[in-house]
């Protein structure tokens, strides 16, 4: 029984729902903008962009664009972080959304470095940064759209929501991509690939219907009557809690940087180095992002049946153990044994990616709570995410082993539990929460906030 909660309302439990759903159907859409840009980077944008150089340099280049991305993402986690803390939630997804679609359906358009020269790769960098921006704005507004309607005690559960639009939108983007290249080489690089990109704004529309539907979350409506909105909301996060901003960068590590090693670098490694060909790598993708859906889930429920420190051990430590299984099954060129080892290695960075957002969501006051979230987050997506694959395919080039990218993601599980426990320890994370707890523990503020 939840002492701490009114009686049940069936209005406000519906508008939860909704809101969970609104969330999940936004962030799916906005994920499967981003990961079919990671699929194309690994599959042909060397090809068609950087033409002058080597297959090698090629990959290299077109990840680097890769990385653009979310080098973007932290500016888009500040600005709409201000605007979602100052004006409201809403306002800021519905524009993230839009800007996320117009690039990607641009980027689909966009003549290759035979037909344009240097403007190609020029262009394709400037749309990749938009698409960060509108990313890094994207996952902390989707995150409290859905934690701010929850009930108390369901937080965790219901960030988990946002959560699964990540895994829906990369196996969208995987399948899509699955589908083109049974096509001919030619076709498939002259046209097929843009056929993802353009498809996009279909999807961009069916969310902006659903997002427009949605009222402000009840959480920002209390704040925004109960006193006037935080002037900066950047200043406040990096004056107050930079020690919190700090652990949250290491927190996220795990959750969002293996799955980049796991498709984005394993799919170029697969299809050049093994003898895999790309629809049956894709299909191996597929595979376990299917995994991926159905348990990513479960770690929110962990996450809110036990303590949060315990969960996060049971879910992280078996990563040091089936990661290196992956690969060595992958290398083995076997298809089921690829399967086996992707599904099995997707358990613990998967079921602890659900649980990282109700985390992160209980960190911050909600007057500042979409920016300090948001750009934690966002600079562990720049450093750690978005130089995965490149890193990856550095090491491979430089030592000809596939060993060093297997201890460059145990390092990422080795950060985030670095990150996390003194997270957890700071914020009292595993105590029961009242609807207005800020996640921080009862005591002088400065202590916590203060950094060193």
């Amino acid at each position: 029984m939840q002492h701490d909660a009114p009686a049940p309302d069936p209005a406000l439990a519906r508008d939860a729902r909704r809101a969970g759903v609104t969330a999940f159907v936004g962030t799916t859409i906005e994920w499967f903008d981003f990961y079919i840009y990671g699929s194309a980077s690994a599959l042909v944008l060397g090809k068609i962009f950087f033409a002058d150089a080597s297959p090698a340099v090629g990959t290299l280049a077109a990840f680097a664009t890769f990385w653009v991305g979310f080098l973007a993402r932290p500016l888009g986690g500040l600005i709409f972080g201000h605007f979602g803390d100052r004006y409201g939630r809403k306002k800021a997804l519905i524009t993230t959304l839009t800007m996320m679609g117009g690039a990607t359906f641009c980027v689909g358009l966009l003549p290759g470095y035979d037909r344009i020269g240097a403007a190609a790769p020029i262009l394709l960098v400037l749309l990749r940064m938009i698409q960060g921006v509108a990313m890094g704005g994207e996952w902390g507004g989707a995150v409290l759209i859905a934690t701010e309607y929850a009930p108390p005690k369901r937080k965790l559960l219901y960030g988990a929501f946002a959560q699964q639009g990540s895994p829906v939108g990369n196996l969208l983007a995987t399948l899509s991509f699955l589908g083109i290249a049974q096509l001919p080489d030619a076709a498939f690089e002259s046209w097929g690939w843009r056929v993802p990109f353009l498809f996009s704004a279909v999807l961009v529309a069916v969310g902006l219907f659903i997002r427009l539907k949605l009222a402000e979350t009840p959480e920002m409506r209390a704040a925004l009557a109960r006193n006037k909105p935080v002037k900066l909301p950047i200043k406040t996060v990096l004056t107050r809690y930079p020690l919190l901003v700090f652990l949250g960068v290491l927190a996220g590590t795990a959750g969002v940087a293996i799955t980049y090693v796991k498709t984005t670098f394993a799919l170029s490694w697969a299809t050049s180095d093994l003898d895999f060909d790309r629809s049956t790598f894709l299909t191996v993708i597929a595979l376990a992002l299917v995994v991926q859906v159905i348990v990513q889930p479960f770690g929110a429920v962990l996450a809110s049946k036990w303590p949060v420190r315990k969960a996060v051990l049971w879910m992280l430590i078996p990563e040091f153990v089936v990661l290196p299984v992956m690969f060595m099954l992958v290398g083995t060129g076997n298809f089921w044994l690829a399967v086996l080892g992707m599904g099995l290695a997707t358990f613990p960075h998967a079921m602890y990616y659900a649980a990282l957002a109700g985390i992160l969501a209980r960190v911050f006051p909600v007057e500042v709570r979409y920016t300090g979230m948001s750009l934690s987050y966002q600079l562990c997506t720049t450093l750690f995410a978005g130089t995965a694959p490149i890193v990856s395919q550095y090491l491979l080039n430089a030592f000809d082993s596939i060993w060093p990218v297997v201890a460059l993601g145990l390092a990422y599980t080795a950060i985030t539990l670095a990150g996390v426990l003194p997270l957890l320890a700071r914020t009292g994370s595993d105590a029961p929460r009242r609807p207005d707890d800020t996640g921080l523990r009862p005591g002088p503020r400065a202590s916590i906030a203060g950094g060193a």
